[in-house]
């Protein structure tokens, strides 16, 4: 069945309440932010809540409610849900807990659950176990508690799981004017991602962020980030997850590597979609976002009255993406003429204090350094108490930095250090400058990689829709090494010249007919380096024997191969089966110091190449690969067309295959390629 659109439940004009204690809140909220719509409490015995007169049922109502808050048990909460779709209702709010959330406790909760879904048919439910959405746009609320949002006329929108989170990113003092502020609960019915797709569409909307504890439907992902998109406006996420606990264990390499933290992190990647690591992040991002929108570049400039300021500023941008570009030739005349001779030209650049309250030459400064074609400029300045302190001159540099905006056309930012030292009124003045109240250097270089790498995004083609995670029956099988080589040879990966055999005697057969030297492997073997079941570089008849009779206690057959050459860099390439989002690709630094360097990419799929060149250039091990300090090179082109090879075996098997490890794959001097030298494959039946 088709859900009807959000529109009336998430900007209601009539709303029903239903409940007690929860529901008079309900109508409190509304009237303290000036709710001008009707509002219909509905309540068994009770005559009027709040000088409004009580509703018996759904059936006595006026009309059907654009929007709804049941706050009742959870049974009568199923039944009352499914009088309002028979009425016509635009949508509701589940407020009660009990259900999938709590099976753990209550037997019952996922077919209660299942129930409520049915009972709403096509009409929009958010929940349950859900404290609701505030509208601070039109004052209309579905919430039954305190908040800390004010009425705006153009803002962000704030989804999350979290109903505790949600209170608490109401009652921010940073300033960022917050549009809707909306709750998901256990998401039914309706997810975080559709709930965002719907507040997207009000042109009042300026930018979403998510709070994601799991991602659960990834195609309304996929939606959202496609629509953000169109409507370029940006959308930014923090996806919790990182604990090793979290990580799915299986028998290869890529697991450790491929946790679902960091096919989070490519997913969010691939679409479009900023990620933020902490709640301020989040916070600072999105004022950022609303202020300037995405950035040109990732090109900065950053201004103190300090050098402490100004070396904390170069120092926080190491790791990040973000560049403190060096002063262009033409600035420098101004700039010296306006600070004088005392003071060091650069980026960071620390004035002093001789312009400090000389409105012209900061002015002039300023404008000076935000002449550079930078993607944003920030300015250091930590706003004085304004219990014990005099503000006057912190204004006056303010003025400077609005009128150097206004002249250059550059988008501008002032920077506290610390954020008690931005005061919320002076937050809201800079904003409605067009300048962005920055709270922390770590957040505000956060925010400014993160609008940079939107912009990026958005500059590369639409991805293609995700692998679907859905996979066939029947019992998981290990294909012998000789096998997947095989099938990988098939898919236009190159692997070793091999034999395989039954016995000790038929291996050393075998290495005579490929020629000396020859590597030998025991098959039926996982790790097998762990066990003593392969031995490399053997140069004759005798020694392959007496290595085969050596492991024959662990051995299911053997294979034989060429030695492969030494490489100028090991590679893995690998795949595990993520629950939500399907099968991905993983490439890093293999060999047997895989886990320990910790240098790989992950690589949703399916993939284009220009897609996997640009995730191999950010492994370490692209260095090598290049020729590092004089050594033998090869080209990423090559290893990008074995991944590829790798890809598209993992696409064309997805329904069945659970794992791929390719470990290490060998990079040979650009003449000779790139080998895959050891391949696990795990499938389907």
């Amino acid at each position: 069945m088709t859900q009807r659109s959000l529109d009336r439940l998430i900007r209601p004009r009539t709303i029903a309440v239903f409940g007690g204690r929860e529901a008079r809140r309900v109508i409190e909220q509304c009237d303290l932010m000036g709710f001008s719509g009707e509002i219909w409490p509905v309540h068994p015995t009770q005559e009027s809540v709040l000088g409004r007169r009580c509703y018996r049922s759904v059936t006595e109502l006026p009309d059907a409610p654009d929007a709804a808050f049941v706050g009742v048990n959870r049974t009568l909460t199923i039944d009352i849900v499914r009088d309002l779709a028979a009425k016509g209702a635009g949508g509701a709010v589940c407020y009660a807990s009990g259900f999938s959330e709590a099976v753990a406790e209550l037997a019952d909760g996922g077919d209660l659950q299942q129930a409520l879904v049915e009972a709403a048919g096509a009409m929009p439910i958010v929940g349950p176990n859900c404290y609701g959405m505030i509208n601070g746009l039109d004052g209309a609320l579905l919430w039954p508690d305190q908040h800390g949002i004010v009425r705006t006329e153009r803002g962000v929108a704030i989804l999350t799981q979290s109903s505790n989170i949600a209170i608490n990113l109401s009652m921010q003092r940073r300033g960022l004017p917050i549009s809707y502020l909306m709750t998901a609960g256990n998401q039914a019915q309706t997810s975080l991602s559709d709930l965002a797709q719907a507040v997207l569409e009000d042109p009042r909307v300026t930018a979403v962020g998510l709070h994601i504890e799991g991602f659960g439907d990834i195609r309304a992902l996929e939606a959202l980030a496609t629509r953000a998109q169109e409507l370029k406006k940006p959308v930014i996420a923090l996806k919790i997850g990182k604990s090793e606990q979290a990580q799915r264990a299986t028998v290869s390499h890529t697991a450790s590597l491929a946790g679902s933290d960091a096919v989070a992190g490519a997913v969010l990647d691939r679409l479009g979609i900023g990620r933020v690591a902490t709640l301020p992040e989040l916070i600072e991002t999105l004022k950022l976002l609303h202020v300037a929108g995405p950035l040109d570049s990732n090109a900065i400039s950053s201004m103190s009255c300090s050098g402490g300021e100004a070396s904390l500023m170069a120092d926080a941008a190491v790791g990040r993406n973000v560049e403190f570009r060096a002063l262009k030739p033409e600035q420098l005349p101004a700039l010296r003429a306006s600070l004088g001779q005392m003071v060091t030209l650069s980026n960071p650049l620390d004035y002093h204090t001789f312009v400090w309250g000389d409105l012209a030459r900061q002015t002039e400064a300023f404008s000076a350094m935000f002449a550079g074609g930078y993607a944003i400029n920030l300015l250091v300045l930590d706003f004085p108490r304004e219990d014990r302190c005099n503000g006057a001159d912190w204004m006056i540099t303010v003025s400077a930095v609005a009128a150097a905006a206004r002249q250059t056309g550059a988008r501008a930012g002032i920077l506290a250090t610390l954020p008690e030292n931005m005061p919320e009124a002076i937050a809201g003045q800079l904003i409605e400058a067009g300048i962005v109240p920055l709270c922390g250097i770590s957040e505000a270089l956060a925010a400014a990689e993160i609008a940079a790498g939107i912009t990026n995004a958005w500059k590369k083609p639409q991805p293609l829709p995700l692998l679907s995670a859905r996979t066939e029956a029947g019992d998981v099988e290990t294909l012998s090494e000789a096998e997947a080589k095989a099938e990988l040879a098939a898919s236009g990966l190159a692997v070793p010249l091999g034999m395989t055999a039954r016995t000790a005697s038929e291996a050393a057969d075998r290495a005579e007919q490929l020629g000396f030297p020859v590597a030998l492997k025991a098959l039926g073997v996982e790790h097998k380096s762990e066990v003593g079941a392969v031995k490399l570089n053997l140069w004759d008849r005798n020694a392959v024997k007496d290595a085969a009779e050596d492991m024959a206690m662990v051995a299911h057959g053997f294979l034989v191969e060429r030695m492969v050459d030494r490489p100028i860099a090991e590679l893995i390439i690998g795949a595990v089966r993520d629950p939500v989002v399907g099968l991905t690709l993983t490439i890093g630094a293999g060999g047997i110091l895989v886990e320990l360097l910790e240098d790989s990419v992950v690589l949703p799929l399916p993939a284009t190449k220009a897609e996997v060149l640009e995730r191999i250039s950010r492994l370490k091990v692209r260095k090598l690969i290049e020729g590092y300090r004089g050594s033998s090179a090869s080209s990423l082109e090559i290893v990008a067309d074995a991944v590829l090879s790798a890809a598209e075996y993992v696409v064309k098997n997805a329904a069945k295959l659970e794992e791929l490890d390719i470990n290490p794959l060998m990079v040979l001097p650009e003449s000779r390629g790139a080998v895959a030298a050891d391949a696990l494959i795990r499938r389907r039946r």
